[in-house]
């Protein structure tokens, strides 16, 4: 088990989190730059290799997992890592691809001709390309599309998810309300009601102020993009209530017990003010968290040497040398000192990151923590995914 943080937090048991056949999902979640990603694929490749039948899917767009698990592409559809995975353990690993997905969704609950309408509307390529949210709620869509195929198929019995990086670690909790407010928004339906009126009905249905605003809209968005919308908004009407249904499934998908929710972090104040924010957000939407796991923790060969000793003994060696007026080249003069000072100063970001890790944990003392420490190298290959894995398990 990882080692614990403080003597009143429980450590964050890894290894009974991937062995448990209870456990169907495990969302990797924090904010961007902290690891998910890292993270998300070193309990792919620990879980296959404890028999768990095992897909990541990642939405990050470095493409850093593909590197790591020696693929030498991956895109929306899952591939298997060669060399991972024993006792019937295999291990699947795929990217969403946002508008592959939205593409998808729109060919599977529409007729051909419909489908084939919208994905050649402007407009719907411009918000399944890059409107906000819409990376979040298709990592949503894709999530529940796997887990589905799982039950169905047998697939997998383990599904490994990493979030997007997004601004801010609650996006992906907030992406279907966002995205079913956009699509139920005023704005939308001033802009679909000459589609949906039609004709003359829509000078029936519709008052001359609703005209105006509209005649302004169109000098506005220009006459032809206020028409894509509208041909859009249309084309897709029959599919609002299914967007919204399939984001309620993967919601409550999200709150049951097969559910576990890994929060990342860094060891530094914002990444852990993130992390809280988000603990206490999954504690009041009612979803399981299995615990926080505080990636690249500096750790020190020498512990029982202080940082303010180091820099002592290293101002000492460097005015005993000087005294004796040592040649200033002699490698053992001016390389002892140089290691001293630079173990004073891992030590102080040492300090500062159990302080920082400390005061969560004051905060937060029922949740369960790992910490893994900081990696010499980029984690960029399987050893490195395994290496991570067994410092996830063996703190």
């Amino acid at each position: 088990m990882a080692r614990a943080t403080a003597p009143s937090t429980a450590p964050l048991d890894v290894d009974a989190l991937l062995a448990d056949p209870g456990t169907g999902i495990i969302v990797c979640c924090g904010s961007g730059g902290v690891g998910k990603t890292t993270t998300a694929a070193a309990l792919g490749v620990r879980a296959a290799e404890a028999g768990r039948r095992v897909v990541v899917l990642t939405i990050d767009p470095a493409r850093r997992l593909a590197q790591s698990l020696g693929l030498t592409e991956l895109d929306n559809v899952p591939r298997p890592v060669e060399g991972v995975g024993r006792d019937g353990g295999s291990l699947d690993a795929m990217m969403l691809d946002m508008k592959r997905t939205f593409d998808e969704v729109v060919e599977s609950h529409s007729t051909p001709e419909k489908a084939a309408q919208i994905l050649a509307n402007p407009f719907y390529q411009a918000v399944s390309s890059s409107f906000a949210g819409t990376q979040e709620y298709m990592a949503m869509e894709k999530l529940g599309q796997l887990r589905a195929q799982a039950e169905r198929e047998g697939t997998w019995d383990l599904v490994i998810v990493d979030t997007p990086p997004s601004r801010s670690a609650l996006d992906f909790l907030d992406a279907p309300k966002r995205l079913g407010s956009f699509l139920d928004g005023r704005f939308i339906r001033l802009l679909t009601a000459p589609a949906r009126a039609g004709g003359r009905a829509y000078l029936k249905v519709f008052s001359v102020g609703a005209t105006v605003t509209a005649a302004a809209l169109n000098k506005v968005l220009g006459g032809q993009l206020l028409s894509d919308v509208q041909t859009f908004v249309a084309a897709l009407d029959t599919m609002f209530g299914g967007f919204r249904e399939r984001a309620d499934v993967t919601y409550a998908l999200l709150k049951e017990d097969a559910t576990a929710f890994v929060v990342v972090a860094a060891p530094e104040r914002d990444a852990l003010r993130e992390a809280a924010y988000f603990v206490d957000r999954l504690g009041s939407e009612g979803m399981p968290l299995a615990g926080v796991v505080v990636n690249r923790m500096q750790r020190l060969a020498a512990p029982a040497l202080s940082g303010s000793r180091a820099a002592a003994a290293a101002e000492q060696l460097e005015d005993t040398t000087g005294s004796e007026g040592a040649d200033a080249s002699d490698d053992l003069a001016g390389l002892t000192p140089a290691l001293l000072r630079l173990h004073a100063d891992l030590a102080d970001v040492a300090r500062r990151h159990e302080g920082h890790v400390g005061r969560f944990v004051a905060g937060h003392p029922d949740v369960r923590v790992a910490t893994v420490p900081a990696s010499a190298t980029d984690i960029h290959d399987l050893e490195g995914l395994r290496d991570v894995g067994a410092s996830l398990a063996a703190g």
